[in-house]
């Protein structure tokens, strides 16, 4: 029986609500109730037949989904947005499970983007902990020179610590506009991060595009559309993440 116990901040990020760690916040806050029984507790285990209410709300355990999206520039990585700007649910609105972005692109940032109502996948790709590859191209303004290339790929100190060791490829270079194509690789997630990695170096990035996220890309995709992934796929995101590579 006591295998049927679960840790209350997991429910509620299995249920999709939110992640884990929002969802120790919302029990700290004594906005989680069990059975209509208010648990401030992070510790407290529930069994599946317990009733969990989040802020008032009823958590019902969804079937799970995934979804690889090819989100467009100009667009808010966010569920809303105050200012009324667009944001990437509103591709999604006939869909009747509630989704969440996995992590973030940059408004003016184009490209692969997951989003789920899984809370427990969530943590996995987006944790600092678990370095799954992130691919880019970007166009930046002025030549990006072979010394710049190799501190890339060694780290270089943002203001937010040491950067992990990228892998970096020039694609192209145009002398008449003052420009450069390249390809960069990362496995961390930090804000902003391949901007302000090529801003160190006084290169404004004009143009940014995440088209690889593991071993997923956008083949088959235009801007704005999006696919569900198999369960393979999802599969082998788990185990990327569980195994650190």
């Amino acid at each position: 029986m006591a295998k049927e116990f679960e840790r209350l901040q997991k429910r509620i990020a299995n249920s999709g609500y939110t992640s884990r760690r929002k969802a120790e916040t919302l029990i700290s806050e004594g906005k989680v109730e069990v059975n209509g029984k208010r648990v401030t507790e992070l510790g407290t285990k529930v069994k599946p037949s317990d009733e969990v209410s989040v802020e008032g709300v009823k958590l019902e355990q969804e079937d799970k989904l995934y979804i690889l999206f090819y989100k467009p520039a100009q667009v808010i990585t966010s569920v809303s947005d105050d200012r009324g700007r667009k944001v990437v649910l509103d591709y999604f609105d006939d869909l009747e499970t509630r989704i969440y972005p996995v992590g973030r692109l940059d408004y003016d940032t184009s490209g692969l983007l997951l989003l789920t109502n899984d809370g427990e996948f969530t943590n996995l790709m987006t944790h600092p902990r678990y370095k799954i590859k992130k691919k880019y191209v970007a166009k930046l303004k002025g030549y990006l020179m072979r010394e710049e290339v190799k501190a890339l790929e060694q780290g270089i100190e943002l203001e937010d610590g040491f950067t992990q060791p990228a892998q970096v490829k020039i694609k192209n270079q145009d002398k008449e506009k003052n420009t450069t194509l390249v390809e960069i690789t990362i496995s961390e997630g930090r804000n902003r991060q391949v901007r302000r990695m090529f801003e160190y170096f006084g290169h404004h990035v004009n143009k940014l595009q995440r088209t690889e996220f593991g071993p997923l890309d956008l083949t088959g995709l235009n801007a704005g559309q999006g696919r569900v992934l198999t369960p393979h796929e999802v599969k082998v995101l788990r185990h990327l993440a569980e195994n650190g590579k």
